[in-house]
């Protein structure tokens, strides 16, 4: 187990490379079930949750190589199991993404409970939803058994109760390998839906309305390999923008999807973080005047998150620890997971003026002279959020628990050391019960 020691202070500026996006990666590892050709898949984050994706796909007999420059190649020609592993499902909730390409291609999966970040409740019952209505048949409480009815899945409408993300993917590649046409209403629009929809594409399905939140596929008997660059991860390119703003540094981060970061800039916006766009470039000016910007009125504003294109649930943590450096008040509004704000009493104790008014809203006002703290990651944006607070703050603070923060950001503490942060990985001795 390892751990970060900081020392804050330091204004963090140079140039950075976007990374793979995580949650695009995940489910396009699962996807290589869809056929017995080899998927050769580019710009694949090197983080904790990916080995981990790999690991239970190779458990079930996929092949998996890596080459260089995150290059990962899969083969699913000799699958012997339709059941993975309970242990390895347990450490990421991305697990439950190879029910949709089993039970499409093999007619049954077995699903283990899925684990993941304590961020809230996180239901399943948009993923078997979509299923049933593909004519599955659903077996079991806490281990599901998905069976195929006879003659394989049907084409089908199917109209989600939620824009849950995870439960677009699971039903986006069940119908990819489904003869027809099957249409997915309410379906999540999210760049890494966006991206398993081109892979899909790539392999011989035809899907229509990608980026919109209907889509139709129309599925084929049998899918092909695939090349395919990863496109990259706006979380963690607005996570690198927070944190130069923060310190008070001059960031360009390179290969970043402008497009994706229109809503995210301008939240970003009312804490009085700007930047710019050159090509496919994100750029943040040095120095800048952190200070929220009221509503019309004088009315006290909020960053609030929702479906896409909304501003992302896994940005408001990110723009919490960002607002404690802001001049002002601005209310942070998670609407999607009730326990996503729960790791603010880290921040307060750092010195921020946070209120906690429920479980999810916060009011934060600044700025806030922060000033280091020993803190435990509970999750892995919150671990985010807490490497920007102890970047700003006075003095030493140290991290625990940061396998959290590998789990979605490559090589986090090598990369910031690179853009000037005094940050160094210490491992720590188990403490025996």
């Amino acid at each position: 187990m390892d751990k970060f020691v900081i020392k804050g202070g330091s204004a963090l500026s140079g140039e950075i490379v976007a990374a793979g996006n995580k949650n695009a990666a995940l489910p396009i590892l699962a996807a290589c079930l869809l056929t017995d050709e080899e998927l050769v898949l580019t710009n694949v984050p090197r983080i904790r949750d990916i080995e981990t994706q790999v690991a239970v796909l190779e458990g079930l007999g996929v092949r998996a190589s890596w080459g260089p420059d995150n290059e990962l190649r899969l083969q699913a020609d000799d699958v012997a199991s339709t059941a993975p592993d309970e242990a390895l499902s347990a450490r990421i909730r991305a697990s439950f993404l190879l029910a949709g390409p089993l039970l499409a291609r093999f007619g049954e999966a077995r699903m283990p409970p899925p684990g993941g970040d304590f961020i809230g409740r996180r239901r399943l019952d948009p993923h078997l939803d979509a299923l049933l209505g593909m004519g599955a048949r659903i077996e079991g409480q806490r281990e599901v058994l998905i069976s195929a009815p006879p003659g394989g899945l049907r084409p089908s409408g199917i109209f989600m109760d939620e824009p849950s993300v995870m439960a677009t993917e699971n039903a986006l590649m069940a119908a990819a390998l489904t003869p027809g046409p099957t249409t997915i209403s309410n379906a999540a629009c999210e760049p890494h839906v966006q991206d398993l929809a081109r892979l899909l594409a790539k392999m011989g399905a035809q899907i229509d309305g990608i980026g919109s939140n209907v889509m139709t596929v129309h599925g084929r008997d049998r899918l092909g390999g695939a090349e395919h660059r990863v496109c990259a991860d706006h979380i963690e390119v607005a996570s690198f923008m927070a944190l130069a703003a923060a310190t008070g540094g001059e960031l360009r981060v390179r290969d970043a999807v402008p497009e994706d970061l229109i809503t995210i800039r301008r939240a970003f916006r009312r804490l009085g973080l700007t930047s710019m766009i050159e090509g496919d470039d994100v750029l943040v000016p040095p120095e800048q005047k952190l200070e929220v910007r009221d509503d019309l009125g004088d009315a006290i504003p909020k960053i609030d998150d929702g479906p896409w294109p909304a501003f992302p649930a896994d940005l408001t943590s990110i723009a919490l620890a960002l607002a404690t450096q802001a001049r002002g008040t601005i209310l942070i509004f998670e609407k999607m997971f009730e326990n996503r704000l729960f790791f603010v009493d880290k921040l307060v104790a750092m010195g921020a003026r946070i209120t906690l008014c429920d479980p999810h809203r916060a009011i934060v006002s600044g700025p806030s002279r922060l000033h280091g703290e020993r803190l435990e990651s509970p999750d892995i944006r919150a671990g985010m959020a807490m490497l920007i607070a102890a970047l700003c703050a006075g003095g030493t603070s140290e991290i625990g628990n940061v396998v959290q923060i590998d789990r979605g950001y490559e090589r986090i503490d090598e990369r910031l050391r690179d853009l000037g942060a005094r940050i160094e990985r210490v491992a720590v001795e188990p403490v025996p019960a």
